[in-house]
Order: structure tokens, then sequence, then C-alpha cells
């Protein structure tokens, strides 16, 4: 029995640090990071610009984007027409610089987490609207990347310049 136990946590503790490396952060630089940086920017430029089409190729069908004002939202569809109705020419995010973490999902994806901050276009554009944290899981799938889930949360007003907060 003893033999066995041995056997178990020697396994145990030669496994564990691998398991560990699977879901440790991802580097600035690294392939990871870069491309989901790079997703990142794509997927907002569209949703930016009000390019539906493009936004929409970024979301999975069944997305499941739960925000913590506007609830639970399903689907691809559900959402870009939330988008063109509540964000096109109103509203536009951008990252918050240094806020971006990234964590591969082996056999699925990776994990993006941040900061956006938002603005209303045609305003004083220095101004930011409000911050918020997101996570977004994404989805590769046949040499494709997708937002399969979006959790959206701590949304606050930023104070404007001039303001006491």
């Amino acid at each position: 029995m003893t033999r066995i136990l041995l056997t178990a946590t020697l396994l145990l503790s030669l496994t564990t640090p691998a398991l560990l490396a699977q879901t440790a952060l991802a580097k600035p630089g690294s392939e990871a990071y870069t491309t989901i940086a790079a997703l990142d920017t794509a997927v907002f430029h569209a949703y930016n610009t009000c390019d539906l089409t493009t936004f929409a190729s970024y979301l999975e069908k069944d997305l499941e984007f739960y925000h913590d004002q506007g609830g639970l939202m399903l689907g691809a569809d559900a959402t870009v027409a939330a988008t063109q109705k509540n964000i096109c020419g109103k509203v536009t995010r951008e990252l918050v610089p240094g806020s971006l973490q990234i964590y591969p999902m082996r056999g699925y994806g990776a994990l993006e987490i941040g900061i956006h901050r938002f603005h209303h276009p045609g305003h004083d554009d220095t101004e930011p609207l409000g911050e918020g944290k997101f996570i977004h899981l994404w989805h590769l799938q046949d040499g494709r990347w997708k937002i399969a889930r979006i959790i959206s949360f701590d949304h606050f007003a930023l104070p404007m310049a001039g303001t006491k907060k």
C-alpha cells in the first residue's frame, strides 16, 4: 500500500508542473498573446466602425453574452442586432493599455481578460464614457477563431475632466 501511495505521489509531482504550464498567462510577444491581441483589435475595429458583417464573423452562432447591466443575450444574431441598435454611431470601445491578459486553453482556444473603455463619438474623444472588465472565451476550430462566450462586468462611469470625484 505504501508503495502505491509513493508511486502515485511521484506521478502527481511529475505531472503537476505540466498541468500548471498549460494554463499559464501568455506573455506579451508570445504567439498566443499576439494572436488574441490582434483578434481583439480586429473585432473591435469592426464594432467601432459598425461593420456588422465582419463583427458577426468573429462570433459563434450560439454565443452567450453575459452583461452585468443588460443581462444574458443568446446568439450571435441577437448580439449583432443589439450592437446595431445600441452601439453604432453612439459608442466606441478601446482596450485599456496594459490590461490585456491571455490564457491559452489547450484543445479549445484561449481566454482573454481585460478592461475596456467606452467613448461617445463626435464628442470630446479625450473624455471616456466609462469602463468595464471583460472576459472573452475564444474558440479555435478549423483554423478560425471565434468568440464563444462573453462576460462584460464591473461597468462604471468615469468622472469627466474638471469635475470633482
